[in-house]
């Protein structure tokens, strides 16, 4: 059983139980206020492994996603790195993305006790960019509808939320995503430099014009 699974698996159990239990919830919910001032800072990965239990959606989204492209970048980093080192690195990637998704809301919230966020959206992110450094021109559907190579949909993403994070007030943690993307591509590339070689290498030679 890949780790992708495992972690698929864990996190729709772990959202499940949580969405059964209010009090389970509240003490894994990312809570900046809760972190800085009861220095409770395990805070910012647990809330990785919980979703909104308004809607489904959210863990269904984040999970198919995650299934999709990190079972890829998961055997990538075997490649690269060997069987035990590559799941630990993938593993590390993941898990840190999630951890560092959080830090802009907790600089941004530590003092609002009202403020409180969820959901494996800044980790998926990480993977999902770390799959674009590795296959910058595959077709990915935007929407689950449009076609467009994965290295304009990156940008336009990183675009994006950007722009809503400072636009929108729609309850989305856009600063999550946008920096657990940029995360994910900075630990794939300091752990490899030469990841971005082959970066390059696919960005030229697989140019489809």
């Amino acid at each position: 059983m890949s780790l992708t699974l495992i972690l698929v698996i864990v996190t729709s159990l772990i959202s499940y139980q949580a969405n059964q239990n209010p009090n389970m919830l509240a003490q894994l919910v990312h809570s900046p206020y809760r972190e800085k001032h009861h220095k409770e800072y395990y805070r910012m990965l647990t809330s990785g492994f919980i979703h909104s239990p308004r809607t489904w959606a959210h863990l269904l989204i984040n999970m198919l996603v995650l299934y999709q492209f990190g079972e890829i970048v998961e055997n990538v980093f075997v490649q690269l790195f060997g069987e035990t080192l590559g799941r630990i690195n993938y593993l590390g990637l993941y898990l840190l993305t999630i951890v560092c998704a959080s830090l802009p809301s907790y600089f941004r919230h530590k003092d609002n006790p009202s403020y409180s966020a969820l959901g494996a959206s800044g980790g998926v992110s990480g993977i999902m960019f770390v799959y674009t450094l590795f296959f910058p021109w595959a077709t990915l559907l935007l929407f689950f509808i449009v076609p467009c190579p994965a290295i304009i949909a990156a940008v336009l993403y990183i675009v994006y939320s950007h722009w809503a994070d400072h636009n929108q007030n729609d309850n989305v943690g856009h600063d999550a995503h946008l920096y657990g993307a940029l995360f994910g591509l900075a630990f794939a590339l300091i752990l490899k430099p030469s990841i971005f070689n082959i970066f390059i290498r696919e960005l030229v030679e697989g140019f489809p014009f």
